[in-house]
């Protein structure tokens, strides 16, 4: 059953292509077990999740697989690696492995996008040219192990305020100045509305990154304020903030790009909510605020 109605310039879940195509973000929903989100989104004619790693890990990466594939659905990323930009030796070895691990569960569980956080600044680091670097660096190790295995690194530039602890790559142009040293088939970007919805400079580098065959993933959350204490959790239900997001479902389609659209939402209300009607509302919103 197709529960998503086309729009223009944007296939439903039953379409060949387009950011219409819905896709839960496992995290949106962490209330549900791995075989409850399955279960529920083949009975609300969801066709796409994003899984995290832990969970997967948790419930076996072939099981996982084998739970997947039997419901029908599309693994559509896989979050998450990187972490790279430790400038201690010991670290930076155990940061390569645990991506090598990543890109063996991506392939595992049949996703060919792995999302890469990058990492902030190493404590008493200020040089985030340096950091920046060293990403690159790591980069040139693991995109042909990845690739090799049939998985995409995909690079996701956070806001801002991530930048010293969780992420020194800010825009999509910084993530496109890291991916554009490799082959657009090993590296790629994630375009991320919480992430750049205020960057007025982001929708010329979505165009960039179209030319490219650059755009590895399409996520929505909407922006709420105020931010919770620790601001990770401040990720907003769709159409509860201050986001466009059709706006940003027309930019990435006039660039070319025809995967799914993620909505990956971390929020304590939502997840204090029956995991179902959680996901029942989520599925709601994206057909009034994106379709």
């Amino acid at each position: 059953m197709n529960a998503f109605p086309e729009a223009p310039g944007a296939p439903g879940a039953g379409g060949s292509a387009g950011p219409g195509r819905f896709s839960i973000n496992q995290e949106t929903v962490r209330q549900l077990s791995l075989p409850e989100l399955v279960k529920e989104c083949a009975s609300l004619g969801v066709g796409g999740v994003g899984l995290w790693r832990a969970p997967v890990r948790k419930y076996g990466v072939e099981a996982t697989a084998r739970l997947v594939r039997e419901a029908g659905l599309t693994v559509t990323s896989l979050c998450r690696g990187g972490f790279l930009t430790a400038a201690d030796p010991a670290a930076r070895r155990a940061a390569l492995e645990d991506n090598r691990a990543a890109v063996d569960e991506a392939a595992g569980i049949g996703t060919d996008t792995l999302v890469l956080v990058s990492g902030g600044l190493p404590e008493g680091d200020r040089d985030l040219y340096g950091a920046r670097e060293r990403i690159a660096d790591a980069l040139a190790e693991l995109a042909p192990y990845a690739v090799g295995r049939g998985v995409r690194l995909a690079i996701e530039p956070l806001h801002p305020m991530f930048a010293s602890d969780r992420c020194v790559v800010s825009t999509l142009g910084q993530a496109l100045d890291l991916a554009e040293r490799f082959p657009a088939e090993q590296v790629g970007v994630v375009v991320d509305t919480y992430h750049i919805w205020w960057d007025d400079l982001a929708p010329a580098q979505i165009d960039r990154a179209g030319q490219g065959g650059r755009i590895a993933a399409f996520q929505l959350a909407d922006w709420c304020t105020p931010l919770p204490a620790g601001v990770l959790l401040g990720r907003g239900q769709l159409g509860d903030g201050s986001v466009d997001f059709r706006f940003w479902r027309d930019r990435v389609a006039a660039a070319g790009y025809t995967g799914w659209t993620e909505v990956e939402i971390f929020n304590e209300a939502l997840w204090d909510r029956d995991g179902r009607e959680a996901l029942a509302e989520t599925v709601e919103r994206f057909r009034a605020h994106v379709l």
